[in-house]
């Protein structure tokens, strides 16, 4: 797929000889007579590189430039014939990536073009590595939730938007009942199919502004903002009964149904961050206590 260059000049001999260059040099092109038809053409096409003369009727090609850099995704070279009027760094302040000089030998504009659109890719490149990098220091490797050190960086995120705003806030802490003896039984990579299944299945029961994390080993947690805890209650039902009816075949061919511990709570406006987390995980051991394979809820006025 061609690179899209827009030619801005009022000089239509200009623009149409360097729009025939670009054309035989493998560019997709697009021309415009001034500043303002430029601005209206890339709010309607995507554009990787402008060429703009500086001196035009209007708009100049540094207030286009300006303009550009601020509201569009396109590199901007700048090409003037006024050189003791208009400096190249004054073009690189307004946010020019090239500034070529006329008249223009249309060769040397080629590889100028070459060189910012290969500065272009490199920069994206780098822009998407930044962003995978990102999401993999908040992901868990392996079931493709988010981790515990996102965890807290989020609900100190929400707990400050429900003291805010007011709105509800609950908590569940998921524990893999038996999770351990399951592991010594069969080997991790069982233990590992199981985690992965759950991560799938509480993905699958909630809603977008939820979130779900890897706590720990065996135990995950869900963040569910605008919920009240009777809401939450029946989130973790859900996520409990959609993994009971999953039948997990060892590599040995015996087959297991998992079953979960779960701890439900609300937050109480104003309520430190620590003690919100441990009454879920407070609820999730109750739920271990009664036998396992249960959900039990405290409410923030109840007794631990």
């Amino acid at each position: 797929m061609s690179e899209h260059i827009l030619i801005v000049d009022d000089d239509i001999t200009v623009r149409d000889s360097m729009e025939e260059f670009l054309k035989l040099s493998g560019f997709t092109t697009r021309t415009a007579k001034n500043g303002e038809n430029a601005l209206k053409l890339l709010q309607t096409e995507s554009i990787d590189v402008v060429i703009t003369d500086i001196l035009m009727e209007g708009m100049d090609g540094l207030e286009l430039t300006d303009m550009i850099k601020q509201d569009f995704d396109a590199d901007v070279i700048v090409i003037t014939g006024y050189s003791e009027d208009y400096s190249y760094e004054e073009a690189i302040s307004k946010g020019a990536s090239d500034f070529i000089f006329k008249p223009v030998r249309f060769e040397e504009l080629l590889l100028r073009i070459k060189r910012v659109l290969r500065e272009r890719r490199l920069s994206k490149d780098r822009a998407q590595m930044l962003i995978k990098l990102k999401q993999m220091a908040i992901t868990d490797g392996l079931t493709k939730l988010f981790n515990s050190r996102h965890f807290y960086t989020q609900i100190e995120m929400e707990i400050d938007r429900m003291n805010r705003y007011r709105h509800p806030l609950s908590l569940l802490l998921l524990d893999i009942d038996n999770f351990k003896t399951y592991n010594d039984t069969f080997g991790h990579l069982d233990g590992d199919k199981i985690l992965v299944r759950l991560g799938e299945i509480i993905r699958t029961c909630l809603r977008t502004m939820d979130t779900a994390y890897r706590y720990g080993g065996e135990e995950f947690t869900i963040i569910l903002p605008e919920t009240t805890i009777e809401e939450a209650v029946t989130v973790a039902e859900r996520i409990q009964s959609r993994l009971l009816s999953e039948e997990f075949v060892s590599m040995s061919g015996e087959t297991s149904h998992i079953t979960l511990s779960v701890g439900v709570t609300e937050y109480s406006p104003k309520e430190d961050t620590a003690s919100f987390i441990a009454r879920a995980d407070k609820a999730m051991y109750l739920s271990k206590d009664r036998g396992k394979n249960t959900v039990s809820v405290l409410h923030p006025k109840s007794p631990a």
